[in-house]
């Protein structure tokens, strides 16, 4: 699933090659993950003769700011990717939505899995899950003591409360289990548990932790707009792995369609402490 890292890099990326260009032909090839709001017309008709003005991301949304008219809002769950290309680009069995645009390239969302959405709104408020993000977690604002003061408003495990958005915006599971390692807390741990040294830790791994990752992937993902890069992960997907920091192997906890990684040397507790 593609986290803040992933589509932070892929917003520039798109910026690079789509800003300027005029939308000059819309296609809905599956209409199952189109959503038009709020009140259900004809997305293509929205579309077309737009100018798209800027790129941009906000959580796990990416962003296509369109002159004169709606936004186009793309989140890609799980497996969702953005396909660009000379026109006329390959079809491919799993393409949903396709935009052709004025300098004769394909724009086209494709989802293995179809769990994404792509919404063409005026008003991104209506996009499901979005008035309810939390704040950038790298933007200025995003302070530690605002960090702890939010945070106070949250209950669970602390891996949970860092995945929902609401505390702060476009972390999932990879980048979690990186950050929880990097600051030496059990993901099962509950903020309320936390003292306050270890929820400073957080922030301070949160913000170290996806900014790093940035860095890296941009010579990764290079022009590229379809690939996933998880770059170097140290405990995510590394279950039975030394652990980098003392060696001993990573642990795997698989739980409500959720895998998290660990170490329990270096982040130790018990499921049911």
């Amino acid at each position: 699933m593609p986290e803040l890292p992933d589509l932070e890099v892929l917003a520039e990326v798109l910026g690079r090659r789509v800003t300027g260009r005029r939308i000059t032909a819309a296609e809905v090839l599956r209409p199952l993950v189109v959503r038009s709001l709020p009140d259900g017309d004809e997305p293509c008709v929205r579309l077309v003769g737009r100018e798209v003005r800027a790129v941009s991301r906000r959580g796990k949304f990416l962003l296509l700011e369109l002159g004169e008219g709606p936004w186009l809002a793309v989140n890609p769950m799980l497996a969702g990717r953005l396909r660009h290309g000379p026109h006329p680009l390959r079809r491919l069995a799993r393409d949903y939505i396709a935009l052709t645009l004025s300098d004769g390239m394909d724009l086209v969302y494709h989802d293995t899995e179809g769990l994404g959405k792509v919404y063409v709104t005026e008003r991104l408020d209506l996009v499901p899950g979005y008035a309810d993000l939390g704040p950038e977690p790298l933007a200025p604002e995003n302070t530690a003591e605002a960090f702890l003061a939010r945070l106070k408003g949250f209950r669970g495990e602390i891996k949970g409360v860092l995945t929902r958005g609401a505390l702060v915006a476009g972390i999932g599971n990879a980048y979690a289990d990186e950050i929880l390692f990097d600051a030496g807390v059990y993901p099962f741990r509950t903020v309320r548990s936390l003292s306050r040294a270890e929820r400073l830790r957080v922030y301070e791994s949160i913000r170290g932790v996806l900014a790093r990752a940035v860095e890296e992937l941009r010579p990764l993902i290079g022009e590229e707009t379809d690939a996933l890069h998880r770059g170097t992960m140290r405990v995510h997907m590394k279950k039975g792995e030394p652990c980098p920091r003392c060696g001993q192997a990573i642990s795997e906890v698989a739980a409500t369609g959720r895998i998290t990684n660990f170490c329990r040397q270096c982040q130790p507790g018990t499921l049911f402490g």
